[in-house]
């Protein structure tokens, strides 16, 4: 069963997935300040209006549409998700879990961010330190067994003869600066969707069979490879699967 304060969690995620906010990140004050100058001018006008009482009937203005950051549903799906550059900050074992790290990851926000991720069979602590990778940025944060994830990270995968698995990250070219947002060879600039829409449409499951490494080792969606303003990401693991 679900704590009040899990609850609350999944709360405030929705609400920054909504409002497109980084994890932790504050509402700029100029947002804050407009939300209160509204409830303030809703607050006289009821006034206004008592005070108005049975005069003379006024036809009632039609409520102004916002506008929102509308998701466009006809760019391909890999278009739809966020990787970002990042880097491994600080890890360490998680208490309750044999196989998860728990990371704090550089990706050029405000803060890092908190992501767990199963990787103890492949890597060392002191192997995860420091590493440069990419950050599938835009999931709705999930509890992996107690602690926050917001995000993951975005590995290679192949399978040995004796049937154990290789895995290796995906890795930015060193130039390429934290917090830069991957975009894909021959497709159009990524909108990428919030982390409530991706979920709701299954976007990430609906793109991981089209994720895999080409015979160069290069990181590619149906053949288009991942790109940075410092050239493409790679892996050492060549025609395997990414995920």
């Amino acid at each position: 069963m679900s704590s009040a304060i899990d609850l609350l969690d999944d709360c405030i995620a929705d609400l920054e997935a909504k409002l497109n906010l980084s994890p932790g990140e504050v509402l700029p004050a100029s947002a804050s300040a407009a939300a209160v100058a509204g409830g303030g001018k809703k607050h006289q006008s009821k006034k206004k209006d008592k005070k108005q009482g049975g005069g003379g009937k006024q036809k009632a203005k039609p409520p102004k549409k916002q506008k929102g950051n509308v998701a466009n549903d006809d760019q391909p799906d890999i278009c739809k998700l966020e990787f970002k550059v990042g880097q491994i900050s600080k890890v360490w074992t998680h208490p309750d879990a044999d196989k998860l790290y728990c990371e704090e990851i550089e990706c050029g926000e405000p803060k890092p961010r908190q992501i767990a991720s199963g990787l103890r069979p492949y890597y060392t602590e002191e192997e995860m330190l420091n590493q440069r990778l990419l950050v599938v940025s835009n999931l709705k944060p999930k509890n992996l067994v107690g602690f926050k994830s917001h995000g993951m990270v975005l590995c290679a995968a192949e399978t040995n003869e004796d049937g154990s698995e290789n895995v290796k990250f995906v890795e930015p070219p060193a130039d390429a600066p934290l917090g830069e947002v991957i975009t894909f060879e021959g497709l159009p600039t990524p909108e990428p969707f919030s982390g409530a829409q991706v979920e709701k449409k299954k976007i990430f499951k609906a793109c991981l069979p089209g994720m895999k490494t080409t015979d160069e080792g290069l990181a590619a969606w149906d053949g288009h490879v991942f790109v940075t303003s410092a050239g493409p990401c790679k892996t050492s693991i060549k025609g395997g699967a990414m995920r």
